[in-house]
């Protein structure tokens, strides 16, 4: 039997109440979680110093970025309009490293201004020596492994576009002799929910980059460490699988006398679980005595596309709109409002919906969705069936809920439009 799930950081006192101030669909994220997560990834063993960022693409609200700051966590950006927006938020140049897909079109401005750059491919190492030649250069490497929590998340080995192949380090050293670059950093980084022991294997690999370029004092091995979400799901343990990390280092440093500086980047870890969407159940329908009972929410893949692209499993909470969270249960297959086969929020990979046991629910009782604050409302099909943005609140230190984000309106959803 499946277990029900229960409230993570919010009580059915405060969802009635924001449902009721604010209205649903609605993002809330606990900014007491989120500090604790912060203070969890700056205890992360290290042997010779810690430098922590934060990948902003995970959810870049300002509000969430200047707390971020305000803890003394740095940030990789994916995409140079992820610099500006960092840098719209307060961070200073020095604080964010992009590492980017894409060769940003405003590279040389950008990188003049202080920010640092780590190159993904041979194209983009090759391009920033003509410009900077003689300046320290951060490289990422493909390893050749990958490992996250489903096929689409890896994002290392022979599949993976991610990162330069480890194979091509011959043609690394060309560029960075001909332009004279100072390899100051590796980098690495395998998947989102990767799987421990592939991560410990990778830090030793991303090492040997380091030995093979005397100049390099940082070694960044990303992020990706499995979040549970679910109740049956397991989260990484930081300590745990930092101390053996933090032995390779002193190992290494013993053999070659330097003592290297450790960097790492999640994203997931700090802010999966410090988010939730609540929502409202728009209707109940089935196909019959042998089909399904649909929960239909007033929210879907425009809000959270996770469960369409990758199957994710996200705990529902269903909150009635007065009495109490136990009751009788029953089965139900949880879809979004989208007109789309695939917004089911119960899926198994390929699209086959599967059923979910919760709390017996009536049209107008609140779901709250846990784990939605990662990869959601920065990751969604944003106005598919024209939908406006989901708005989205913070809850402080003090229990105050503070509007972050304003609904969209409908205007704001067609302004860019040129009528012909």
């Amino acid at each position: 039997m499946q277990a029900i799930e229960k409230l993570k950081f919010l009580n059915p006192e405060q969802v009635r109440s924001i449902g009721e101030t604010f209205g649903t669909p609605i993002f809330i994220y606990s900014q007491k979680e989120l500090e604790k997560r912060c203070d969890e990834a700056l205890a992360f063993p290290n042997a010779y110093g810690l430098s922590v960022r934060y990948a902003m693409k995970a959810n870049p609200n300002a509000n969430i970025l200047k707390i971020m700051r305000k803890k003394g966590i740095g940030i990789d950006a994916s995409s140079e309009y992820e610099v500006f927006r960092a840098l719209k938020a307060g961070f200073l140049p020095h604080e964010i490293m992009l590492t980017s897909q894409e060769e940003a079109k405003d590279l040389k401005s950008i990188i003049e201004s202080g920010v640092l750059f780590n190159a993904c491919s041979l194209k983009q190492l090759e391009n920033y020596g003509k410009l900077f030649p003689g300046t320290k250069i951060s490289v990422r490497f493909n390893p050749g492994l990958g490992s996250g929590h489903t096929k689409k998340t890896g994002v290392g080995g022979v599949t993976s576009s991610f990162g330069i192949w480890h194979e091509k380090i011959s043609e690394i050293k060309t560029i960075v002799d001909r332009y004279k670059l100072i390899v100051d950093k590796v980098h690495t980084h395998i998947g989102s929910g990767s799987d421990p022991e592939v991560w410990k294997a990778v830090a030793h690999y991303t090492l040997e980059y380091a030995e093979i370029f005397p100049t390099c004092t940082i070694v960044s091995l990303g992020g990706g460490y499995k979040v549970g979400r679910m109740a049956d799901e397991k989260s990484t343990n930081l300590q745990e699988i930092g101390k053996p990390v933090l032995e390779l280092f002193e190992e290494f440093n013993k053999k070659f006398s330097r003592k290297l500086k450790l960097e790492i980047e999640p994203g997931t870890y700090f802010v999966a679980t410090v988010g939730a969407i609540l929502t409202r159940i728009d209707d109940i329908v089935d196909t019959g005595s042998k089909g399904f009972t649909f929960l239909k929410l007033d929210t879907g893949m425009d809000s959270n596309t996770r469960p369409s692209l990758y199957a994710a499993k996200h705990p529902m909470v269903v909150v009635p709109k007065s009495g109490e969270l136990e009751g009788a249960t029953k089965d139900y297959v949880v879809v979004g409002h989208c007109c789309e086969s695939g917004d089911v929020f119960t899926q198994k990979e390929g699209g086959e919906p599967i059923t979910r046991t919760m709390r017996e629910a009536e049209v107008g009782d609140y779901v709250v969705m846990e784990g939605a604050g990662a990869y959601c409302s920065s990751m969604s099909t944003k106005n598919y069936n024209s939908f406006p943005e989901t708005p989205e609140v913070l809850i402080d230190l003090a229990n105050k809920v503070h509007l972050i984000r304003k609904k969209q309106t409908l205007d704001q959803i067609f302004a860019n439009e040129i009528i012909i």
